[in-house]
């Protein structure tokens, strides 16, 4: 997996965090897949209050301890929170125009990638919210991400992470599923966002069911347990070291 960041001149989602905290206001962010009809993502809920999040990402919150590293921290709404509760916080993200916001908004923010191995900072907890884990892209990376993490975490530290099972997408109305075997795991999702003129690189997203994440983790040394259920197939996870 490499290590790059995000070119300002193609990077949507930075541009409109960027517009919306200068002006309040921002046009469509556009979401297209190979998988889904296009969506918009509102920019102004990458802005959202403690009070406007799921009950998934406010109890991961609530569960944080220590010294905390905000994974793809986009606008920093997690970081902010956190601060104010008395946590350390470092946030990172690939996006410098969303690292550019944060830094506005007073957090400790940096423009680093999750994998990169020159990145050897200590914390007691890794927070990967708004389905962190989606930086993986495919399920083979996951070994990756347990190393970097082992990298990461201190000494009884601590993964939180949410994300959806989203085999609902290829349930008949009988229940029965569609799903192609041979296309891989079916969580694995290509991407691409549009802000204006600004049209993103290409990238793959991952939506990791809990029992597939569980086995996962195992594998590369972690114990996995659910900490809640969500609305709608999500879930928030905590991860430690064996």
């Amino acid at each position: 997996m490499d290590n790059k960041t995000t070119d300002q001149q193609k990077d949507p989602m930075g541009r409109a965090i960027f517009d919306y905290y200068h002006t309040k206001k921002a046009a469509k962010l556009r979401v297209f897949s190979s998988m889904f009809y296009e969506d918009e993502i509102p920019v102004a809920t990458l802005f959202r209050t403690f009070e406007e999040m799921p009950v998934q990402e406010q109890r991961a919150i609530e569960l944080c301890r220590g010294r905390v590293l905000d994974v793809g921290a986009g606008s920093g709404c997690h970081s902010s929170i956190l601060m104010e509760r008395g946590h350390e916080v470092v946030a990172i993200d690939i996006s410098e125009l969303s690292v550019n916001v944060m830094k506005e908004r007073g957090i400790d923010a940096r423009t680093i990638n999750f994998f990169d191995e020159t990145f050897r900072e200590k914390f007691d907890t890794v927070l990967l919210a708004m389905n962190g884990i989606g930086i993986v892209g495919k399920t083979w990376r996951l070994e990756e991400f347990f190393r970097s993490a082992k990298r990461l975490l201190a000494p009884d530290g601590q993964i939180l992470l949410d994300s959806s099972d989203i085999k609902y997408i290829f349930m008949d109305d009988d229940g029965s599923m569609e799903i192609d075997l041979a296309a891989g795991y079916y969580g694995e999702i290509d991407y691409k966002m549009r802000y204006k003129n600004i049209t993103g690189e290409p990238f793959d997203w991952l939506y990791i069911d809990f029992d597939t994440l569980s086995m996962y983790a195992e594998e590369y040394g972690f114990r996995c347990e659910k900490c809640i259920d969500g609305e709608h197939y999500d879930y928030l996870a905590r991860i430690t070291a064996q």
